[in-house]
């Protein structure tokens, strides 16, 4: 059974990035979002076993989607991969629910260990 995943980024670019640094042998289902508010709908459809989440968007920020995805206790591991990588920033997406933070642009082999560390491939 494929595994629904999310990756969310208003870069087109930077979502292909994601998807193509994915490993090949992890049977997903890939949606794509533009901003938050397509993200947070993707969870509530159950879309989003895994969100790839990015921090800076237009009309729903990453941080506003973690909170959300908390006050609704939606189940969605999330992995935020953003350019900013403030030490504050990283915290707060932590206490907020994300798994871990990736510095972009992400390589296979960060995510793979991410993905191998977390159990989820």
């Amino acid at each position: 059974m494929k595994t629904p995943i999310t990756v969310c980024d208003d870069s087109m670019l930077s979502r292909k990035n994601v998807i193509k640094a994915l490993p090949e042998s992890w049977d997903v289902e890939v949606t794509e979002c533009k901003h938050g508010l397509e993200a947070l709908e993707a969870c509530r459809a159950g879309k989003a076993e895994v969100l790839f989440l990015d921090l800076t968007m237009p009309i729903m920020d990453g941080l506003e989607v973690l909170e959300r995805l908390k006050g609704e206790d939606l189940k969605t591991v999330v992995i935020v991969i953003s350019a900013d990588f403030q030490p504050e920033v990283q915290e707060k997406v932590t206490a907020l629910g994300a798994l871990t933070f990736i510095r972009k642009p992400v390589t296979p082999e960060q995510l793979e260990g991410v993905l191998k560390g977390s159990g989820l491939i």
